[in-house]
């Protein structure tokens, strides 16, 4: 027992209980009483100094989750502010969008927007369904005028040369010019269908990808179609390696090879240079002429169907568009830059791994 206590005990106590033996006892209960005060207000100190750490932790999970939640509603709401923007609401279905935050009518909306976005859904599976349709029976369609339409037209062709061929003594110079344009305008139809059939057909035919060298595939075509003595190819020191479907690749140069011999057949120095640049993502390549140019009113639907130079006499107008549509078609695109007397370059991007 603490001594002032005991003290105070014993001051106040009458003689003859002070003396009493059993008064001994009495202040010796007392004194087992208080023997584990200190020890239990220690461990009552310790637990309130726990539960207040305890509510200080709940208290900071508490307000970080209030933090992460008002993002949540940010969140939510600018995004339903995004949605009704695109369905062109002024409101946000009945709760102006200036208002006071509310996430009972948050959550209202958020149940409204969902619907909507499923019944689009609905309708754009609708619709890709019926463009599928549509493109499978275009397709079909210019499969069969193609093979239609080849066929007499050749057949035509053949008649006319052998006319040519048995009646060339009786013709005169005036009729034979006339029939050689025939023949001309004959095998220009042909290459017109094929064209038209190979730009609706691009992608809807699967093609397997295979190793090859660019250089020789490029000198392959080169080989191929014809190259007045004028005209000089160039290539860059290194082209690369490719894994690629070969066939697109080379119809794409084939087409830009051939409109750069059209243009630069009457320079003098007559030069096509094919170019390069090295990318992690894209296929990257240029093919440039120092002919006679676009006209800057012909440069912005150059790559449209049946659009050509007025002065491209034999060119059907297809061979850009299709040359856009393999770009298209690899997640890439061409763009060109041309000045007129000056030449013309093209640029060419294809997305590797396709």
């Amino acid at each position: 027992m603490h001594s002032l206590l005991k003290r105070q005990i014993r001051k106040y106590l009458p003689a003859d209980i002070e003396s009493n033996p059993e008064m001994a006892q009495f202040l010796e209960a007392i004194e087992k009483s208080y023997e584990n005060y200190d020890d239990k207000f220690s461990m009552l100190h310790r637990a309130s100094t726990i539960s207040s750490d305890e509510l200080f932790e709940a208290n900071k999970k508490l307000q970080n989750e209030a933090k992460q939640q008002k993002k949540i509603l940010v969140s939510l709401e600018n995004a339903i502010r995004s949605l009704t923007d695109n369905l062109n609401e002024d409101q946000l279905f009945g709760q102006n969008i200036e208002d006071e935050f509310n996430a009972e009518h948050l959550a209202i909306n958020i149940s409204n927007l969902a619907s909507q976005v499923s019944d689009m859904s609905v309708e754009k599976d609708k619709l890709l369904k019926s463009l599928e349709i549509q493109n499978q029976s275009l397709n079909n369609y210019a499969q069969m005028v193609s093979h239609d339409l080849k066929s007499p037209i050749r057949n035509i062709n053949a008649l006319m040369n052998w006319i040519m061929e048995d009646e060339k003594d009786k013709f005169s110079e005036t009729s034979k010019e006339n029939c050689e344009l025939v023949s001309q305008n004959l095998t220009k139809m042909d290459k017109l269908i094929t064209g038209i059939l190979n730009h609706a057909t691009m992608g809807e035919t699967e093609e397997h990808k295979s190793s090859f060298n660019l250089e020789d595939s490029l000198r392959d075509i080169e080989r191929t179609i014809f190259v007045p003595e004028n005209i000089t190819f160039k290539y860059p020191k290194e082209l690369p390696h490719m894994v690629f479907e070969r066939s697109r690749l080379e119809q794409l140069f084939m087409n830009l090879l051939t409109n750069a011999v059209t243009a630069t057949e009457h320079v003098k120095n007559g030069i096509i240079e094919i170019g390069y640049e090295p990318d992690e993502v894209y296929w990257k390549f240029s093919v440039s002429d120092n002919g006679k140019g676009i006209p800057a009113k012909h440069q912005e639907g150059i790559f449209q169907m049946f659009k050509k130079l007025e002065t491209a006499n034999n060119a059907t107008g297809i061979g850009l568009a299709i040359v856009k549509k393999i770009a298209v078609l690899y997640e890439g695109d061409v763009r060109l830059k041309s000045e007129e007397n000056v030449g013309t370059t093209f640029f060419i991007t294809l997305k590797k791994n396709k």
